[in-house]
């Protein structure tokens, strides 16, 4: 086996990649998020969210969003009713990043919509969206790869890597994460 590298860097273009927005918008929203996001302490969860509506994001009602959370492109996420995404979760949205409802996102999980083709000589950059149901639940520390939908009230076990769909109502964990068993809906308990 040769030791001579399959990929030229040299050739690496990424000219066609539309990030959405010009260049000075996306610089604006990088200071405005490593100054403002830190700084703001945690109850004040209401400017977070309205700093993501700014630059375009599209917030829910009641979603908890943690200061040290990263949101790459915000324009390219959407966020549903009542979710949350905790202390250093990556929103790395080069393509379209959809959370549902209802859905916890855990510290140091990471959501990554951008790869490269590893058999083009120039590695070409890859973009795919993210799709993660109404009611799931990924916990801590894990990735979440280009293209994958995580289904309706699916459970992604800690520091899984999820490279394919997950189906909705099960707990799945692993690396690379694979379903497990169902996910059990138990009635709140009533008073007596």
């Amino acid at each position: 086996m040769t030791n001579d590298p399959f990929v030229d860097l040299r050739k690496y273009d990424q000219s066609w990649f539309d990030r959405g927005r010009p260049a000075w918008y996306i610089l604006l929203w990088w200071l405005v998020q490593a100054i403002a996001f830190p700084l703001t302490p945690q109850p004040l969860n209401i400017l977070r969210c309205a700093l993501l509506q700014l630059f375009g994001a599209r917030i829910g009602e009641g979603v908890l969003i943690r200061p040290t959370a990263r949101f790459t492109y915000p324009w390219k996420v959407t966020i549903g009713n009542h979710s949350w995404i905790g202390d250093n979760v990556v929103l790395y949205s080069l393509d379209q990043i959809h959370i549902g409802e209802h859905c916890v996102i855990s510290q140091k999980s990471y959501l990554c919509t951008g790869s490269h083709d590893i058999q083009d000589p120039a590695f070409g950059l890859k973009t795919a969206s993210i799709t993660i149901e109404n009611g799931a639940w990924v916990a801590a520390d894990c990735f979440v790869g280009p293209g994958v939908q995580i289904g309706a009230n699916a459970v992604i076990g800690a520091r899984s890597s999820v490279f394919t769909n997950m189906p909705s109502g099960q707990v799945c964990w692993g690396s690379p994460c694979r379903p497990k068993t169902v996910r059990i809906k138990l009635d709140p308990p009533t008073n007596p």
